[in-house]
């Protein structure tokens, strides 16, 4: 069956009542999009503006719900445009996916190479091989990159790695690949210990070398020599005891999953066990690199 679209136009103050109700009404996604050619320049710290007026695409599993929504919206308000619905072509949505996929140099000798792509003429290339899945990772995300290429920049050879709340295990993969003695791999996400799992074998990495658990096992203390998170700033400061209670004196520390406004509270919340900063930014995200002291 195929898919449907509905689009819709609002007001700003009307998104958020519009996404819930289209969600209520069966859309298994909604996208806002800017309903002309409004530019927002930068904001004051702590506020996130929209667009004075809106579009709101969902997305339905079929056209009768996308149908029922539509009428059911207009009632809302007397400001809302009429909705359009229209139907999305069937297609091989995972063969389209990939489009536009490529490999990634991350930086250094380091390369992320998905399997339908050939290995680049690359001297001394370090190659992690990996694919799209169901665990967030794959090196194209801002936050993903910027933790690639410090890694890059300064590979952890010998090292032991803690890689907390791992997704695809792209950055304990990434790590063993550029030299690490062994890594271990903490998420509470099943799927995702799953992929890195999957992924460290397709790098042609042992069990041994790399560890997945899940958070309620712990980790040891002052074992680790690097340790990575690249989760969100919210659950980066409550683990900031964790982080630090597992890294040795000298540790490297790489937090990454964060945006620019949030950078001080992840800061302030390691401040106390690490000399930390800001080493990279992309994109409006941010790359906090410190030492454990």
């Amino acid at each position: 069956m195929s898919l449907a679209e509905l689009e819709v136009e609002v007001e700003a103050g009307q998104a958020q009542a519009f996404e819930d109700q289209l969600f209520a009404l069966g859309a298994v996604s909604v996208e806002i999009f800017d309903a002309g050619d409004e530019p927002l320049f930068e904001p004051p710290p702590g506020t996130h503006p929209l667009w004075s007026r809106l579009r709101l695409k969902a997305i339905f599993s079929d056209g009768l719900r996308a149908q029922i929504a539509a009428a059911a919206l207009p009632a809302q308000s007397r400001t809302a445009a009429k909705a359009a619905v229209s139907t999305i072509a069937e297609q091989d949505w995972v063969r389209a996916g990939l489009v536009g996929l490529t490999r990634i140099h991350c930086g250094g000798n380091l390369w992320i190479v998905p399997s339908w792509e050939d290995l680049p003429a690359a001297k001394d290339g370090v190659f992690v091989h990996l694919d799209p899945g169901l665990a967030f990772g794959t090196g194209t995300h801002p936050t993903t990159a910027m933790c690639l290429a410090a890694l890059a920049t300064t590979p952890p050879k010998g090292q032991q790695v803690l890689d907390y709340g791992c997704g695809s295990g792209i950055l304990a993969i990434a790590a063993l690949q550029l030299g690490a003695a062994r890594a271990l791999a903490v998420d509470i996400d099943p799927q995702a210990l799953q992929a890195t799992r999957t992924n460290g074998e397709r790098n042609g990495i042992s069990a041994q070398r790399l560890e997945t658990t899940v958070p309620e096992a712990g980790t040891p203390a002052s074992s680790f020599d690097l340790v990575l998170a690249n989760i969100l700033a919210a659950p980066l400061v409550a683990l900031a005891p964790t982080l630090a209670r597992s890294a040795r004196t000298g540790a490297r520390l790489l937090l990454a999953g964060l945006l620019d406004w949030q950078a001080e509270s992840v800061e302030a919340a390691y401040r106390n066990d690490f000399d930390i900063g800001i080493s990279a930014q992309q994109d409006g995200w941010i790359l906090l690199e410190g030492r454990r002291r």
